[in-house]
């Protein structure tokens, strides 16, 4: 038994201790077991702590509950992904309430190069049926990691016809994964496993309960580079989701519908409200995301070459050498520096001449 992945899921555990605060905690003593081990007087002076939840880790007592939990991990194969763990969806980093702790299984890689979660309706019609299943067969050869929430509608259409066509699909849940939710979606389930994977910060024995679905489409959202809406109505979980990803710095795109419609109000309402990118198929977004096949170019300009450049700078330069365009999420990722790091040498590059800003939030070389 990891003496790590005790404390890690302890953390989890502690009464009036959140995703943030724990990610807080983490960064100010490096791992779980040291934040059990520090004095209260240490744990209160970190930020939002205070002596009240400083109080609550030092009286933490579940560890019985805890050492359960790690059996049923270790009995059924499952990969717990702590904040600080190479195999954490990083993307996720970059959400301010990312959850400190995953359990995972399956064999895509969270970190696959492109990843885009699809989300919608539960009671699509055959049109919303028809631009999911083109959408990612259209996706098939940048072979994209797609994303959904396991559910009725254009959440299952989704993950099918990721399977059909040999692509990696993640199921993010809304309970533990003693179980799945609904039912009858078991069999998509282990195939899932087989090709992808099913994902969760929720433990075993939680059921789907209905304060449980936002907290999971918060991760639908964050780990993707760009979140695209099939059909929804005005209000519901995928709304949620949209308003998500946004605030995420997330590229949201949605397909629309006929005027009067009300499976897609949502999307509409979106592309009015400058929420989402109006979506015409799979080559909008890769355009957008500057995913789409590069053009041969010539040897970057000369001028680079008499630039003096900090690290930082020219490691984003690296990467936009490898694009036509690339998001400002896959410069975070990449480059593995801090959103404040990334902002300096952007701002600089582009007062070099080196770089450009794009719309999206996207970058390329001048």
């Amino acid at each position: 038994m990891s003496t790590q992945l005790l404390y890690q899921i302890a953390l989890t555990l502690v009464p009036n201790i959140g995703c943030v605060q724990a990610k807080v905690l983490t960064e100010k003593f490096g791992n779980a077991q040291d934040i059990f081990k520090a004095r209260l007087h240490e744990l209160s002076l970190v930020e939002n702590m205070g002596e009240v939840r400083a109080a609550c880790i030092k009286e933490f007592t579940g560890f019985n509950e805890v050492e359960e939990e790690i059996r049923f991990i270790e009995k059924y194969r499952i990969e717990p992904l702590f904040v600080t763990d190479e195999r954490y969806p990083r993307r996720l980093l970059n959400c301010y309430d990312a959850p400190a702790l995953l359990y995972y299984r399956g064999n895509a890689d969270l970190n696959a190069r492109n990843i885009v979660s699809i989300i919608g309706t539960r009671n699509n019609t055959d049109y919303g049926k028809l631009l999911t299943e083109k959408l990612v067969h259209d996706l098939k050869e940048q072979e994209v990691l797609i994303v959904s929430g396991l559910a009725f509608g254009i959440d299952a259409i989704a993950h099918k016809a990721a399977l059909s066509n040999g692509l990696h699909t993640v199921g993010v849940l809304a309970h533990g994964l003693d179980t799945i939710y609904p039912a009858q979606h078991k069999g998509l389930a282990k195939e899932m496993m087989q090709q992808g994977g099913l994902l969760t910060e929720l433990r075993r024995l939680t059921r789907p309960d209905k304060h449980n679905f936002p907290r999971r489409n918060r991760i639908v959202a964050g780990m993707a580079d760009a979140v695209v809406v099939i059909e929804t109505a005005a209000k519901g979980g995928s709304m949620i989701t949209a308003e998500l990803a946004g605030g995420y710095r997330k590229d949201v795109f949605a397909f629309p519908g006929r005027v009067g419609d009300a499976k897609s109000a949502g999307c509409n309402m979106l592309i009015k409200n400058n929420k989402a990118h109006l979506l015409g198929g799979a080559q909008d977004l890769l355009e957008k995301m500057g995913w789409a096949a590069k053009k041969k170019t010539s040897a970057p300009k000369q001028k680079e070459l008499f630039i003096e450049m900090t690290a930082d700078e020219r490691a984003l330069v690296n990467i936009l050498g490898e694009k036509e365009s690339v998001h400002i999420d896959e410069l975070y990722f990449k480059s593995g520096l801090s959103s404040s790091s990334v902002a300096a040498a952007i701002l600089n590059l582009e007062l070099q001449g080196v770089m450009a800003g794009l719309p999206g939030k996207m970058y390329r070389l001048i």
